[in-house]
């Protein structure tokens, strides 16, 4: 079969790894895929979310299956509008990312955990109604923002700067016309991303993403800037109060709605003194989890998928590796604010860990920064200790100008 996977960062590049390994795919392609990717598929230009650009893309090159990796593509319709069989939600079950105020309104219907909120698509009723509200806060603009519309506001001052950039200067486009604030969730955060063919669902490893920029969880919030696998807070009996309250609920009230989803399902959940509670689904896998949770996948990638696409997940079983995975982000100097590109890559040969490629352009066999996040050192270890003992020690061994890391990933845990 020819495989096309749309995409262009770290995920992208550890769901080409794995993709590159079956032997059912003859051609494995990326659209527009990156410098690394390149290892894995031939790299097609053009724009996910250009439905006629993937289409074309689709004919020429007699693409048999897509798998459709980014949360705008999902958003768009690209499931809906391909006509061969595809890996993600159609529209209509991606809402659970591409709208929040859709995904909280979900959760109350169906009874599932989450924070206590209001929704706003008036900029004066929403700065009135945080007159009367306890601190910390947490404001969300409705719509995709690539990682970053969630502010924690500690102060009310915070919060009206919040909703002025969201709602008044658009700084998220027509993302952040509609907000939602949420009361605030103290406790350790989960990840668990589940393949699922909307019926049957089967979670993978739970990992643990360290969003903030700086070490000590600091700084701005990010795309994520490194993670472990599996979280040790995710507890046996944690697990089954997820799957019973969330985890399967959630799955079924998509059904229950007329928009069943197929595909991997994401799970932001955070463990707080009233049990566990949803932070926020996402509708695809997550960057940095897929490359830390991947690793440890001793099953074939690609037959997991079509068993969601073609609803036999029931049949099919899924093998992992033991012990722990961390992945370590190197990012650009300034990241995720402004910072420079087109610095050289240097990575040794022979490392003791997977590398997967976020942000890098190649020329003349040579790479070179294109993205805030450039790197995901990934490394497994019979336990967590090993793991990020050696994500760092080949982190170290990469080099390019600017470079800069957390040094804290997996600290908290490994002290826990």
């Amino acid at each position: 079969m020819n495989v096309l996977i749309l995409g262009s960062g770290g995920r992208e590049c550890a769901i080409s790894s794995r993709l590159s390994k079956s032997p059912e795919i003859d051609r494995l392609y990326a659209l527009p895929g990156n410098g690394g990717i390149k290892k894995y598929a031939t790299c097609i230009p053009g724009s996910v979310t250009d439905i006629g650009c993937v289409k074309k893309a689709v004919e020429d090159y007699a693409i048999d299956y897509c798998v459709v990796t980014p949360d705008d593509p999902l958003a768009i319709g690209m499931v809906d509008a391909l006509s061969i069989p595809c890996f993600g939600p159609k529209q209509s079950a991606a809402r659970i990312e591409s709208s929040k105020a859709f995904a909280k309104e979900l959760m109350k219907k169906y009874s599932i955990p989450t924070a206590g909120y209001e929704v706003f698509s008036s900029y004066e009723e929403a700065l009135n109604y945080i007159k009367g509200i306890t601190f910390p806060a947490v404001i969300k603009a409705d719509g995709l923002a690539l990682g970053k519309g969630v502010v924690i506001a500690e102060t009310i001052e915070e919060a009206k700067k919040a909703l002025k950039e969201m709602m008044l200067d658009k700084k998220f486009g027509q993302s952040g016309c509609k907000v939602v604030i949420e009361e605030f969730l103290e406790g350790p955060e989960v990840t668990v991303l589940a393949f699922t063919d909307g019926k049957t669902i089967k979670p993978m490893i739970s990992s643990m993403d360290h969003k903030r920029a700086y070490d000590g969880d600091k700084g701005p919030n990010t795309g994520g800037m490194g993670c472990i696998a599996p979280n040790p807070y995710y507890t046996t009996d944690i697990e089954k109060e997820a799957l019973d309250k969330i985890i399967l609920p959630t799955i079924k009230a998509l059904a229950e709605e007329g928009c069943p989803f197929s595909g991997c399902l994401y799970f932001g959940l955070m463990i707080t003194r009233d049990g566990v509670k949803v932070i926020e689904y996402n509708s695809r896998f997550g960057d940095p989890e897929t490359q830390t949770v991947l690793p440890l996948l001793k099953s074939d990638l690609f037959e997991i998928m079509k068993a969601c696409t073609y609803g036999y997940l029931d049949k099919t079983e899924i093998k992992w590796s033991e012990g722990s995975s961390c992945s370590v982000v190197l990012a650009s100097s300034g990241y995720p604010g402004s910072y420079e590109k087109g610095k050289e890559i240097t990575i040794p040969e022979n490392l003791d860990a997977e590398v997967f490629i976020a942000g890098a352009e190649e020329k003349d066999g040579r790479l070179f920064t294109s993205s805030g996040r450039v790197v995901d050192v990934s490394a497994t270890g019979k336990d967590l200790k090993e793991a990020v003992e050696k994500a760092y020690k080949a982190s170290e061994m990469i080099f390019f100008e600017g470079k800069t890391m957390r040094k804290d990933i997996g600290k908290k845990a490994l002290e826990a």
